[in-house]
């Protein structure tokens, strides 16, 4: 294999990492079909370490929105500080059981296809549904949230660390079940997302430290650098999208990848 063709399996990783990771379809479980079904494979690390071009993406979008919630909380501005409070809460649960079960996520859940695809069915049905709920929205600020919504939808997050739920999927489920706007719940996430990436970049680094090398640095570069771009694109037009079409869409791709996974697996194998 040459070098361009070398670079081609994580440049594709990481335009789908930028593609999928803000949207409810689970960034995480087309990853690992990736590898599964097309041999687009990289080490468990990558998968984890791509992710800050996506983070950076974020950064990059809210920049001004974040320079004044900073710049409020250092002056004392109690609505910053309550927000702050909310993300904090939002990412708690799923930090802790990150933590601890990582090993058994990253080996036996991760190497389930099947398990992959019918996360992915039946959360499209359950995104589906909720979308089409007459909900009545009561909070469609993110910094108005009280404490106990950003709870809950840690407590959801938590579902998210079964690949093929999604952490931004899960979370907008909780979000909207307990009184979030459609948009509010998906703006949410992103800023729920910043904490809960950086902490899993941060720690799968220093868990693999030993095992990155140039050539699987060289790999994280090129999908880094793709996740970026295409996620700021994606959290730049995903909540006008929300805002006017809803999250049916979403859902029925997860729903089409899930079968065709399922078909897949019947006639080829595991």
């Amino acid at each position: 294999m040459n070098a361009d063709q070398g670079l081609f399996v994580p440049l594709i990783l990481g335009i789908l990492e930028g593609l999928t990771e803000f949207l409810p379809v689970s960034s995480t479980g087309h990853l690992l079909l990736a590898g599964h079904f097309f041999g687009l494979t990289q080490p468990a690390t990558f998968v984890v370490l791509i992710q800050l071009g996506a983070i950076l993406a974020i950064v990059t979008v809210y920049f001004a929105k974040l320079g004044l919630l900073i710049r409020d909380a250092l002056t004392g501005k109690r609505y910053a500080w309550q927000f702050a409070l909310s993300v904090f809460l939002a990412c708690f649960p799923a930090v802790i059981a990150g933590v601890l079960l990582r090993d058994f996520i990253q080996g036996d859940l991760w190497e389930s296809a099947a398990l992959i695809c019918w996360t992915l069915l039946i959360g499209g049905f359950v995104l589906l549904i909720v979308d089409r709920l007459k909900l009545e929205p009561k909070y469609d600020d993110i910094y108005t949230f009280p404490w106990h919504l950003a709870l809950i939808i840690g407590l959801f997050q938590m579902l998210s660390l079964v690949p093929g739920v999604s952490r931004s999927g899960s979370t907008v489920v909780g979000g909207m079940l307990f009184g979030a706007s459609k948009r509010a719940a998906a703006e949410f996430t992103f800023f729920v997302a910043l904490p809960i990436m950086v902490g899993a970049f941060g720690y799968d680094l220093y868990k693999s430290r030993d095992l990155i090398d140039a050539s699987i640095a060289l790999n994280v570069a090129v999908g880094f650098a793709a996740a970026f771009v295409v996620g700021a694109l994606v959290v730049r037009y995903l909540l006008n999208f929300v805002s006017r079409y809803g999250f049916a869409p979403f859902a029925w791709w997860r729903i089409a990848v899930g079968i065709f996974g399922l078909i897949g697996i019947y006639f080829f194998g595991r």
